[in-house]
């Protein structure tokens, strides 16, 4: 039997925590070290599962990467190899496919397996490739993805979506590219902004970080640096969520105000408003919990999109804090169609939720919640799960947390500082 969460609900969260580096940050920032013509120290690093399997990655292909301190990672790529990434340790791993640009850049070949990851809805791959043939590499595909470019060249490169991910690796490979690339309809979450930053240290002429369109001057030689990750917005939402639902109060250290604005107004929809002064961010107990009706009295919607939108990775968190307020609201997941899916198991729990189609749920709420056996079927439902058992009445046993393993960095230990009575059972 894998590990699991053992959880007694019910217990209000008291005390302050400091969010971890973004996972979404952190790995195309290790990839783009790969680049470097020397070791890179990058810092704010989380110790989570993802970020161990990129590591793996790059040690296979050659590079020399370790923990040089609690969240501190050095990598060296100065051995760094062409070979083909393992395949098993890609499976496991979405973002293996950010190794495609720098080693494109680097080596001007590349085969990479076909990722892994969540099992979320599709997520095409169709735009990564599209930027690389437009910086002049000739892609095929097969079992393998294979790249091969004599020379990147810059173009001027419209995405035809705003993928985050093809974003970052038309970013690396621009990076090392020839000329200046223009990235037009480019993601601009605060991850890729992150990364933009980590390039223009590393050598890279970078424009426009937090827009649409960012403008990249190539470098013939990018350099290690002293690398930065930001904090994790997500976990940030995810502690208002636990925070929320649970009645308790919770004081977030170490935030970027900036990178929440559209988090807070969300919640705020829902009767959860927090307070923010400078960096830090304080969940009262007393929170009102009751969802804001549209002007007319029209039933409200919480819907996620692109950044500065509200983002794709809290929906489970705000589905999961409106069951727990009084009122209707619409939830709207547009970026992935499996998703909301997770919400049979809140069912199970007592929410009064009515799943319309695989992108629209209507919840009415509070419905009080009863613990039981769930399973987190990815990162982020898996957290949704962990608010559902913590505000619910009873033991609730969390099933397959590898997947919360993989985006929450000792979550039951930092958890268990602020009160809640949750314990990991292996085997």
């Amino acid at each position: 039997m894998s590990a699991r969460f053992r959880v007694i609900g019910g217990v209000p969260l008291d005390g302050t925590v400091r969010p971890a580096g973004n996972k979404n940050a952190a790995l195309p920032i290790i990839a783009a070290a790969l680049m470097g013509d020397g070791p890179s120290e990058i810092h704010n690093v989380p110790r989570i599962r993802d970020v161990e399997v990129l590591l793996d990655l790059a040690r296979g292909l050659g590079a020399t990467a370790s923990w040089s301190g609690e969240h501190a990672v050095t990598l060296d790529p100065a051995s760094l190899a062409p070979g083909r990434p393992d395949p098993d340790l890609c499976t496991m791993l979405r973002a293996s496919i950010l190794l495609a640009g720098p080693l494109l850049a680097r080596f001007g070949r590349v085969t990479l397996p076909p990722p892994g990851g969540d099992v979320i809805g599709r997520r095409r791959v169709d735009t990564h490739f599209l930027a690389f043939e437009r910086l002049g590499a000739q892609v095929t595909i097969g079992a393998d993805y294979q790249l091969e470019a004599a020379h990147l060249r810059g173009a001027d490169i419209f995405l035809d979506e705003p993928s985050v991910t093809a974003t970052e690796n038309a970013l690396m490979a621009a990076a090392g590219a020839r000329g200046t690339t223009v990235l037009r309809n480019a993601a601009s979450e605060p991850h890729v902004q992150d990364l933009a930053r980590a390039l223009a240290a590393m050598g890279a002429g970078i424009e426009g970080i937090g827009t649409n369109v960012l403008t990249v001057h190539g470098a013939e030689r990018l350099r290690g640096a002293r690398l930065e990750v930001g904090p994790d917005h997500i976990e940030v939402g995810s502690f208002i969520g636990l925070a929320a639902v649970t009645q308790g109060h919770v004081e977030v250290e170490g935030i970027r105000p900036e990178d929440l604005r559209s988090i807070l107004l969300q919640f705020a929809r829902l009767g959860v408003r927090p307070r923010v002064n400078a960096t830090r961010l304080v969940v009262d107990s007393a929170q009102e919990r009751r969802i804001t009706p549209d002007l007319g009295g029209h039933i409200p919607k919480i819907e996620d999109g692109p950044w500065p939108a509200f983002p794709a990775d809290l929906m489970s968190i705000a589905t999961v804090v409106a069951t727990q307020c009084d009122g209707l609201v619409l939830i709207f997941e547009k970026m992935f169609e499996s998703r909301l899916f997770f919400v049979d198991r809140l069912i199970s729990m007592g929410a009064r939720i009515v799943l319309c189609d695989p992108h629209r749920a209507v919840i009415s709420g509070p419905a009080p919640l009863k613990g039981g056996p769930v399973v987190s079927p990815d990162i982020r439902a898996g957290m949704g799960m962990l608010l559902a058992a913590l505000a619910a009445e009873g033991e609730s046993t969390i099933h397959n947390i590898d997947q919360i393993d993989r985006g929450y960095e000792r979550i039951d230990q930092r958890l268990r500082a602020l009160g809640a009575r949750i314990e990991r059972l292996d085997g």
